[in-house]
């Protein structure tokens, strides 16, 4: 396989429910990662993660790229409305989102840990 990848982040993350890479990516593939996870999410307006995440074991980066997303977090909620609004937490933070508005954006996580359902 190529050691170069190119594509466009809506069709591809159609494979891997928004995940562009990562573990789950086959070896040999340039987008297979055991240091990262990378994903692409577009979010309809009031999508809502179905459960939230618990005792979750790598660190995560969220980059608003449009639209208005809420970061839930047991005692806060971070509501990311401007382009380039991020947000960081650490392993072990328990957290969930909700997406006021038709939304679009990177989320990029490490390590990529095996044994994680990709959802």
């Amino acid at each position: 396989m190529s050691e170069i990848y190119v594509g466009n982040a809506d069709p591809d993350a159609l494979a891997d429910r928004g995940w562009l890479l990562g573990h789950f990516k086959p070896e040999g593939d340039p987008r297979h990662s055991t240091d990262v996870e990378i994903k692409w999410g577009r979010h309809p307006r009031g999508d809502r993660r179905a459960e939230w995440v618990r005792g979750e074991e790598r660190t995560a980066l969220l980059v608003l790229i449009s639209g208005c997303f809420h970061m839930e977090f047991p005692e806060r909620t971070v509501v990311l409305d401007k382009q380039g609004d991020y947000v960081v937490w650490p392993r072990g933070v328990d957290h969930s989102w909700f997406a006021a508005e038709e939304s679009v954006v990177l989320t990029v996580r490490w390590p990529s840990v095996p044994g994680y359902a990709v959802r």
